[in-house]
């Protein structure tokens, strides 16, 4: 037997890609936002998408500066993507608070996230109002992963390859097997 959803219960359904912390850089200095909407969305050229809400500050961050790094982080970070995720930063320092790591990126402005496994560096290609959210665009300039995480694909089987995965509300689930279709 199925039990009906609602349509925004439904969501969830696929909600629980890897939650991703966003970092850009504004004019008072840079801003963390932590996001479960994100997918690749073309091979050649490299691009993925991101889902913003106007009302968050990253948004017109995102907007102004034409860039934004997709930091990924491991479980072990649930408590900082949980509070990067619930805070804005309009008026409060994410890195300061969460004690997160500003590191340079090689390709954009905006820092990366030192205690992340891995990061994705965009400028943003193009952007679209879907709904009550926008979607972002970003055309993939480089990237970085700890190197003893990957061998052609994310290692998460090592605990600190355990992608967290929002569930929605405040429940995550924690990627850490790896199966192969034969």
């Amino acid at each position: 037997m199925k039990k009906p959803l609602t349509p925004n219960q439904a969501l969830q359904l696929i909600n629980h890609g890897p939650t991703i912390l966003v970092t850009v850089l504004g004019d008072r200095g840079p801003n963390i936002i932590t996001l479960a909407w994100s997918t690749p969305v073309s091979i050649r050229p490299p691009l993925l998408a991101i889902s913003v809400a106007p009302s968050r500050y990253s948004h017109n961050l995102i907007l102004n500066s034409g860039e934004f790094v997709i930091n990924v982080p491991n479980a072990s970070l649930l408590k900082q993507v949980h509070l990067c995720g619930t805070i804005s930063g309009r008026n409060r320092d994410k890195f300061r608070e969460t004690g997160l790591t500003q590191i340079p990126a090689s390709k954009v402005q905006a820092p990366l996230i030192g205690e992340c496994i891995g990061h994705i560096e965009c400028k943003l290609h193009a952007h679209y109002t879907a709904g009550d959210h926008t979607i972002f665009i970003g055309e993939v300039l480089g990237g970085s992963v700890n190197e003893d995480l990957y061998d052609g694909h994310l290692i998460t089987e090592k605990v600190e390859g355990e992608t967290l995965h929002h569930l929605g509300g405040n429940a995550y689930a924690i990627a850490g097997r790896r199966v192969y279709a034969r």
